[in-house]
């Protein structure tokens, strides 16, 4: 083979490599906008509320599996109330403690769903976040500061805790603190939305695999018995 010939292999060559080269770069940075478009598309639990004035307000206040089932109980109770969330995750009851006022506003309630519980009795290495003795002390707190809202007030109950979940939860435990909860609402006269015992017969149906959150059909499902327990006790002042 002459030179020339062997350039012009080589010239075809590179140009074939910077070429693949090109075309690789390219998928990636779709792939990346794919995943930062995804990543930037707004919660609808998040979305902004415009409320009805005709219609009663309805609160909700949890962690990741409330949010889960916002959306769809906000469009079961569409046209029957106004159903708002605080704007984020609510975590543990030591976050709670810290941030009721500014969740509740200055505005009126008149129904408040809500559960704290999963991360709670979240391990932290050897230790939970919340001990139950604690756990006990803040859902007081919590529960006479949102009774000052005149609001009725619906306590949900921890969901179960399938086994082999990260971070390490035991579902026995969730069982101890919603004995607690149930405790504390039976003394206030709160109603409770036994969350917990409504999953649990259909756990395999609608829960993730190894997972304390559910599927989007299974949040569905979440969402149909709230928005039950929160038209029971809207009862008379939805139209």
């Amino acid at each position: 083979m002459t030179i020339s010939k062997r350039r012009f292999v080589l010239t075809a060559m590179m140009c074939c490599i910077l070429a693949g080269l090109t075309g690789l770069a390219t998928a990636q940075e779709k792939v990346a906008g794919a995943k930062a478009k995804q990543k930037k598309r707004p919660n609808p639990a998040f979305a902004k509320v415009d409320d009805d004035p005709n219609l009663p307000r309805v609160l909700l206040i949890g962690d990741s599996i409330s949010i889960g089932y916002t959306a769809a109980t906000r469009a079961m109770l569409k046209g029957k109330a106004n159903v708002h969330r605080i704007p984020t995750n609510g975590g543990p009851t030591t976050r709670g403690v810290q941030s009721i006022d500014k969740w509740l506003g200055k505005g009126h309630w008149d129904v408040i769903h809500f559960n704290w519980g999963l991360h709670d009795l979240k391990y932290i290495g050897e230790k939970k976040q919340v001990s139950l003795v604690d756990y006990d002390r803040n859902l007081r707190s919590l529960v006479q500061r949102m009774k000052k809202t005149g609001a009725k007030l619906i306590w949900c109950s921890t969901t179960p805790v399938p086994a082999g979940v990260k971070p390490p939860r035991k579902n026995a435990e969730v069982l101890e603190y919603n004995a607690v909860a149930t405790k504390i609402m039976e003394e206030n006269e709160i109603v409770t939305d036994d969350l917990y015992t409504f999953a649990d017969k259909q756990l395999d149906k609608i829960q993730r695999p190894n997972n304390v959150h559910f599927t989007p059909q299974g949040s569905k499902t979440l969402a149909k018995q709230v928005s039950e327990s929160i038209l029971a006790a809207l009862k008379g002042k939805t139209k």
